[in-house]
């Protein structure tokens, strides 16, 4: 779940294009986007009905009903305790948003700002900063959720925090070089000729300059997030029952795929569309914050 060092491919920085009725139009022309955002909204969109309806209450168990083929009753069929697997996929996007924002939004802020203080101050404390960075890195979530769990015990807020905690030496290392960068523009230096101190010139010219940059990644962090969640939720250190989760209903279908191989299937295809529509929107967002690529389209 390290995956590669994403500060290589990042593009320079820069002042985005208008983001008024010229940005919406290109945008509805950018298919990478448009698919994404679809896929995003959905996501959304069954969180948010779950909040006021499901087919069924996803935590009634009837064992007369374990394992029914989809149907008119149970759209999606049940599961072996006879809940209906619908509602519980409806619930558990639910559990996938609330650990993707909050477990980014940790990473970011946190991130930012540390990268945000290695550039403007330069000299050790950017050493300092980045060999930190460095370090949490050596940590992935999964095994950072397992040290949690040992200590204070699976669940989902340790899950959050594990993912969070992740996140955090990634966007600081993003920041830190998307804001060097914009350290070097004209307009920068200038402000520093004008006698604008270090606070003011990040706050009022570096951040909104790698506003773009720290968007993007934090979309592409979210569906890293939903994934890692997943699988945490899968080795049973994340949410646990009887709170449904995508990753939980992979584990308790690994047991039955002989005979109900659909209960694996749709959480299944329900991690993939929402990680694939993220990144998606990901791509597009970095297509059209990019002047160069905007102009093109």
């Amino acid at each position: 779940m390290s995956g590669p060092d994403l500060t290589a491919t990042l593009p320079v920085p820069v002042a985005p294009p208008a983001r008024g009725a010229g940005f919406w139009k290109r945008a509805a022309r950018h298919p990478s986007f448009v698919l994404g955002a679809v896929l995003t909204l959905l996501l959304a969109l069954a969180a948010l009905v779950s909040l006021v309806w499901t087919p069924h209450n996803p935590y009634d168990v009837d064992m007369a009903s374990k394992l029914l083929r989809p149907g008119g009753r149970f759209w999606l069929g049940t599961d072996p305790y006879g809940r209906d697997v619908a509602s519980l996929l409806l619930v558990g996007a639910r559990a996938s948003i609330a650990v993707g924002v909050i477990a980014v939004s940790i990473g970011l802020l946190a991130g930012a700002g540390f990268g945000l203080l290695a550039s403007a101050r330069r000299g050790w404390v950017e050493e300092l900063v980045m060999r930190v960075a460095d370090f949490g890195l050596a940590f992935p979530a999964i095994l950072s959720a397992i040290m949690l769990t040992a200590v204070f015990g699976p669940g989902m807020v340790n899950a959050i925090i594990a993912i969070g905690i992740y996140n955090i030496p990634i966007f600081a290392r993003i920041t830190r070089a998307s804001a060097n960068a914009v350290w070097s523009r004209e307009f920068v230096l200038a402000a520093r000729a004008c006698g604008r101190g270090t606070f003011s010139i990040t706050i009022e010219h570096v951040l909104p300059n790698i506003g773009s940059v720290l968007i993007v990644q934090a979309t592409i962090r979210f569906a890293i997030a939903i994934l890692a969640e997943a699988a945490l939720s899968y080795l049973g250190l994340g949410t646990q029952p009887p709170q449904p989760s995508w990753g939980r209903m992979l584990s308790e279908a690994q047991t039955m795929l002989l005979q109900a191989p659909l209960l694996a299937v749709f959480p299944g295809l329900a991690i993939a569309f929402a990680v694939l529509g993220l990144n998606l929107l990901g791509d597009g967002l970095r297509d059209l914050f990019d002047p160069r690529l905007a102009r093109k389209r």
